[in-house]
């Protein structure tokens, strides 16, 4: 797909829009959402995060195979009797180690950020103007769809890579539908903290395009864009950054496939709700599908 035929909403929301394809989600998604509430069960989507100390410096760094920790914590004592324990967390927003959703400004294209921002105007040193999660602290409710590419609790080769045909085939196994404004969490079975130079699976131009004619809203996956890269990067250069459809990376699906395998249900109202921090690229989440 050439570059100058990929994918884009640059003006479908006007030339300043900051919430992309958070557009999709009206009154009838959210009230789609709400009819896959049945038995109340809910499962978290997020990693568990173990934090780094703090006083160990920063290292694992100083490999280009490596990251910093998704997490460095220094706890706070208050006097040899403390009356209240604290702790500072130090968290590295995009890291692979950390379940996290992406903003449109996290990714510039031809330097700009969705949907035509020069990044001068839309990121400074002290933080960001344009296309940052500040729209994401209104909370992010509507109807989750599980497309489980690894079904039985396998995992993809990792030099697969996906297409929309395979989505296609994956939404035929759950046996439903896709409406505009509906999120899909996309499984392939993959733990992608590892070095950086380890090949894993990912999605193709194909697959981007896929979820821009299903007007999908939210991307929630345990793969994200290949390694080794292709660039354009599908996920992260074309449907972040031109389609304006936030990312939830790094996330946990192994337990939302075994209940969906085991319920026979493969949709469920899914809950955002990151924390109220303004001006940033991106901010660590714990999605909730409730079934």
């Amino acid at each position: 797909m050439a570059t100058t035929h990929l994918p884009t909403n640059w003006g479908r929301w006007g030339d300043d829009d900051q919430l992309g394809t958070l557009h999709l989600i009206d009154a009838a998604a959210r009230k789609r959402a709400a009819a896959e509430v049945r038995d109340a069960h809910h499962i978290s989507l997020a990693r568990r995060t173990k934090p780094v100390p703090l006083t160990t410096g920063l290292g694992p760094v100083g490999s280009p195979a490596t990251m910093p920790a998704g997490v460095l914590q220094a706890v706070n004592f208050n006097g040899a009797k403390p009356q209240a324990m604290t702790d500072s967390l130090l968290i590295n927003t995009h890291n692979a180690d950390l379940t996290h959703l992406d903003t449109v400004a996290h990714m510039p294209v031809d330097e700009h950020v969705y949907p035509g921002i020069p990044v001068h105007a839309a990121v400074t040193p002290t933080g960001v103007t344009h296309g940052s999660a500040d729209p994401f602290g209104e909370g992010i409710v509507t109807r989750g769809v599980l497309l489980d590419l690894a079904p039985g609790g396998g995992s993809l080769p990792a030099d697969r890579r996906i297409g929309g045909t395979d989505l296609n085939a994956a939404l035929e196994r759950a046996g439903t539908t896709l409406a505009a404004g509906d999120a899909v969490a996309v499984r392939g079975g993959w733990d992608t903290h590892q070095p950086l130079d380890q090949p894993v699976p990912g999605l193709d131009l194909s697959a981007v395009q896929w979820l821009r004619e299903h007007d999908v809203s939210v991307y929630v996956g345990d793969i994200g864009d290949a390694r080794p890269a292709q660039f354009p990067l599908p996920l992260h250069q074309v449907a972040l950054a031109r389609l304006g459809l936030p990312l939830v990376d790094a996330a946990d699906l192994q337990a939302l496939a075994q209940h969906c395998e085991a319920s026979n249900r493969w949709s469920f109202m899914l809950i955002l709700a990151p924390p109220r921090i303004t001006g940033t690229t991106g901010l660590a989440v714990n999605p909730i599908a409730v079934f």
